[in-house]
């Protein structure tokens, strides 16, 4: 159990049986009235996401979560296979579960599982990834059409908008949780 006080981004709550990810949080101070506390909950098993409102101080049930580093390994069928970096031990993840993750994952790559009584609830991915690009068309110059950007394949299947300049082969890094272009990497 924690109060609202504790809510902090990524804490699991256990709400009516469910499973739900705080996104965002925010302590309300109205001038009259008591304080409260407005979150933005994602829902661990079907991704759904609710805003909801929260009296200050009331208790609210955590769920542990347990965070372990893993090695991203293959894919086999429907399912990804992970490898605990400290007890070598092999975890299947479904497709479901994966999600989004997968448009930026290369095998042997480092990620975070996170686990709940032994079931895989999601994958976290670093913030930003290096990935190759696999194929773009060559950047016309004077076509300022799009505002200088043009499709490009990455080497996991994701296609992003990169600028102009961007070739085969380059090295690229990338925002994970938008998917967007950061920049060039050499």
């Amino acid at each position: 159990m924690a109060t609202t006080n504790d809510l902090k981004n990524g804490l699991v709550l256990n709400l009516e049986g469910q499973l739900w990810q705080v996104v965002e949080f925010q302590h309300v101070k109205p001038g009259k009235g008591p304080a409260f506390v407005r979150t933005k909950l994602k829902n661990v098993l079907s991704g759904k996401t609710v805003d909801k409102t929260f009296n200050a101080g009331i208790k609210v049930e955590t769920a542990t979560v347990d965070r372990r580093d893993m090695q991203y390994l293959y894919k086999d069928g429907s399912d990804y296979v992970f490898m605990d970096v400290k007890t070598y031990d092999q975890v299947y993840v479904s497709d479901e579960t994966v999600g989004e993750a997968s448009r930026f994952m290369l095998e042997n790559q480092e990620v975070i599982v996170a686990f709940h009584e032994d079931a895989a609830l999601f994958v976290e991915l670093p913030a930003a990834v290096v990935l190759a690009v696999s194929h773009t068309e060559p950047g016309l110059q004077g076509d300022r059409s799009n505002a200088g950007t043009k499709p490009a394949t990455l080497e996991t299947g994701t296609e992003i908008q990169v600028p102009l300049f961007i070739n085969v082969d380059d090295k690229l890094k990338v925002d994970t949780r938008t998917g967007s272009y950061i920049s060039r990497v050499n």
